[in-house]
């Protein structure tokens, strides 16, 4: 009799292969969409930088005039005591979060909101970051460090400056338990065992036939949730004839 596989065991939703959430620090995003983010300008101020396990940047606290307090992430070069401000009558500078259409252009950006008032998508890794390339029409167009161009709303916010912890891969990991904790902090499966290393019983691709799956990688259409693993859906496979 088979084994449940491990996309099985994760679909399942057990405590084993769930994210701890109770770990993380808060949800890094822009304060809210209201009124003085849309028309006008508030300011804030950097209470703290703290360390969360959920993300590879450090995050920023930052109490606003209101009183509201927001964690976002940090940018290079802010520091505890900075002023910050948010809004559309923001002035472009680092920590400062406005929309895309009073950005300029060139400028580095990073926490790119994919529609206005989501609180941020893109470019949220340590040292990540883009740029405003154009404008056309209503759209602002952002190029990426992967040299892809997005088209945005240019209502959409963004902060400007570049993500901090960018040296976070130089440093090694040395002990394979100090990766399996920063893995399993992002619910990531690691490590990641290869099904044709595995026996028979824990995977469709698993025998003693070496690193070969002894059958077709794309798995039948109709497949059931443990056989239906490989070249899901594929058009075609092999070596295209010329």
């Amino acid at each position: 009799m088979g084994k449940r596989i491990i996309t099985q065991r994760r679909g399942r939703g057990t405590t084993t292969y769930r994210s701890p959430g109770h770990r993380q620090i808060a949800r890094a995003k822009h304060r809210k969409y209201d009124d003085l983010e849309k028309t006008s300008i508030i300011n804030g101020k950097v209470m703290d930088l703290v360390d969360s396990p959920g993300h590879s940047a450090p995050l920023v606290k930052i109490k606003y005039e209101n009183g509201e307090i927001v964690y976002t992430i940090a940018p290079l070069n802010l520091g505890v005591n900075s002023n910050v401000s948010s809004g559309s009558k923001a002035i472009p500078a680092t920590g400062n979060t406005l929309p895309l259409s009073n950005i300029p252009e060139g400028s580095p950006i990073y926490n790119i909101e994919s529609v206005p008032g989501d609180g941020g998508k893109f470019c949220r890794a340590s040292g990540a970051f883009a740029k405003v390339v154009s404008r056309i029409n209503n759209k602002v167009v952002v190029r990426f460090q992967s040299r892809k161009e997005r088209e945005f709303d240019s209502r959409c916010r963004a902060t400007i400056g570049v993500v901090a912890g960018s040296g976070r891969q130089e440093k090694p990991f040395v002990r394979a338990g100090n990766k399996f904790h920063a893995m399993r902090s992002r619910n990531k499966l690691w490590p990641r065992t290869s099904g044709v290393s595995m026996n028979a019983v824990n995977h469709p691709f698993g025998s003693g036939r070496g690193s070969h799956a002894g059958k077709p990688l794309t798995p039948p259409r109709f497949a059931p949730p443990g056989r239906n693993v490989g070249a899901i859906r594929a058009r075609r496979t092999g070596r295209k004839k010329k």
